[in-house]
């Protein structure tokens, strides 16, 4: 039988070489692992940045594709956010690995551009010192050449603090008279909350969507415990004392000559049960066609949508409405209105919907890559997306000039492709079913072409009513955190917020900082000039950016 011979060395020390030989191909194997997780992680990250931007792109060139995309889009952001922080944990995740080898260099991800911190925060210096001595020769003779300064971005915790208020109370040695300074202004009688505070407790409820719950639960952390219904009876007080200001909006709004209008579903908590109530907004923007007067939001309250209300609404109104296909609004435009007329101004944007909806390509893939069922994608529906399109174009050159020079534009351009879709929907009506989607979509425009064709009579028109749609967008986004209404008054109130929150918006105007400075003015000044408090009376140098 032949011996076995061991290919191992019979010399420790060859052993203990081998030994090392084989650990470092081992840790050498482990970073380049690592390098590869790492730079796979980072092109997932990228690959997800770049959908993002062409989704976001399309949504710029497609218009009202948008509110299809929107939730999609949301979706992306997330996944986008997730990527990279998985990216960056696998780069130094690679840079520890080869740190204990000596052939493998670490992965370098190329990371995001950060931008400068803002300039209006404050800057603390902490100076690390230089050596007093060289560390090369030990010389002390130093001079200082420059200095690299490193900046990082911190945050103080919310401080919580109790202002008292003290009112001296003096005698006269001469008169037995006892003399006290008045107790000051509150904006909430015998309250115990400062503007600020207050400012903060209606700003999250009503436009960051943080039910009075969740703000006790945080508040109660912070060491400040505060019971749900005392923070309620706060919110009901200080939105009595800003009634005023609701009202004075509620009149700029009402004295346009042309308004935007929507609704949306409210669930309201009825007896064992929750109703669908609805929140209604008239929109004044005048900015699309260079309007010297501040936008506005207007919101009210109902407990259902039957048309009477929006009957209400605009009792004493007349001018240009600009809302969607809803019958309600039919009692508006009815000829011979006391108040005088209502002119219907259609909605390119649902125009557009319906048809969009019959010739998405991307959805109906998305669909099939699911295994789900899709419908048919019809050559109509992309050609009727098309002319639209062309529509949409003419109005981005134009927007924010003046009527008259939209007006020129549009009679010159708009109206000969106006005429040419009207022919073509003619004739393609003909041609369809009588119960065909395509056929719907074709008479929503037909049936209101005099509506939809407002715009090339009138400069002051706009081609949808998405400034209103914008405006309502806060009540569904509500809705995800503060599920329901607790009765009609909770919901007349949320009317009244949203009212004085969206408005600041619309002027730029940051809301809670605008909301705390009215607070504590709002008490002592005259009824007079409550004007002066509106957000579009602020002072300009508490405005706000834009958002881009």
């Amino acid at each position: 039988m032949a011996a076995v011979v061991s290919p191992l060395p019979d010399d420790v020390e060859a052993l203990k070489a081998l030994l090392t030989a084989a650990v470092q191909r081992a840790d050498e194997a482990e970073a380049r692992a690592a390098n590869a997780v790492a730079r796979e992680s980072a092109i997932e990250a990228v690959i997800a940045h770049l959908k993002l931007q062409i989704a976001k792109l399309r949504r710029e060139q497609y218009g009202a594709s948008a509110e299809r995309s929107r939730r999609l889009l949301e979706q992306m952001e997330l996944q986008l956010e997730d990527l990279e922080a998985d990216a960056s944990e696998d780069d130094l995740a690679a840079e520890i690995a080869a740190a204990n080898t000596t052939s493998v260099a670490p992965f370098e991800r190329r990371r995001p551009v950060r931008k400068p911190f803002p300039e209006h925060l404050p800057r603390e210096r902490v100076v690390i010192p230089a050596p007093c001595a060289c560390p090369a020769c030990g010389g002390s003779r130093l001079s200082k050449l420059g200095e690299d300064v490193t900046e990082t971005l911190e945050v103080v915790p919310r401080s919580w603090k109790v202002i008292q208020t003290v009112r001296e109370k003096v005698s006269c040695r001469d008169c037995q008279t006892i003399s006290q300074p008045p107790a000051p202004f509150h904006v909430v009688p015998r309250g115990w909350a400062g503007p600020s505070f207050l400012a903060m407790l209606l700003f999250e409820k009503y436009g960051q969507h943080q039910p009075l719950n969740r703000q006790a639960e945080r508040f109660a952390r912070e060491g400040v415990p505060l019971s749900v219904s005392t923070l309620a009876d706060q919110v009901g007080a200080a939105a009595f004392a800003l009634t005023p200001l609701y009202k004075r909006i509620e009149a700029h709004v009402l004295a346009a000559e042309r308004l935007h209008g929507d609704d949306t579903t409210v669930p309201v908590m009825a007896k064992g049960k929750t109703d669908v109530a609805r929140l209604w907004v008239y929109v004044r923007d005048d900015a699309p066609f260079a309007g010297a007067d501040p936008p506005a939001a207007l919101f009210y309250y109902s407990r259902d949508r039957r048309g009477e209300h929006p009957q209400a609404h605009l009792a004493n109104w007349s001018g240009i409405f600009q809302a969607d296909a809803y019958g309600g609004y039919g009692e508006l435009y009815r000829d011979g209105r006391n108040a005088g007329p209502v002119l219907e101004a259609g909605c390119f944007a649902h125009a557009r919907r319906k048809f969009f909806e019959l010739a998405d390509v991307e959805g109906a893939a998305r669909k099939k890559s699911r295994g789900e069922r899709t419908g048919m994608i019809y050559p109509i529906a992309l050609e009727a997306v098309k002319r639209l399109d062309a529509l949409f174009d003419i109005e981005r050159a134009i927007n924010g000039r003046a009527a008259a020079d939209r007006l020129a534009v549009r009679q010159e351009l708009s109206a000969p492709l106006m005429a040419e879709l009207h022919t073509w929907l003619t004739d393609q009506r003909a041609k369809l079913s009588r119960n065909h989607d395509l056929t719907k979509a074709c008479l929503y425009m037909l049936r209101r072409w005099e509506a939809f064709t407002r715009f090339l009579h009138d400069g002051r028109v706009c081609l949808t009513n998405n400034a209103a749609e914008r405006a309502l967008r806060c009540v569904p986004l509500g809705r995800k955190a503060w599920l329901f209404c607790g009765s009609d008054r909770g919901g007349q109130r949320a009317a009244l917020l949203y009212t004085l929150i969206q408005t600041a918006r619309l002027n730029n105007v940051d809301p809670q900082a605008w909301l705390a400075d009215v607070l504590a003015r709002i008490a002592d000044h005259p009824a007079t000039r409550l004007d002066e408090l509106l957000p579009w009376e602020w002072p300009p140098q508490i405005k706000v950016a834009k958002a881009a």
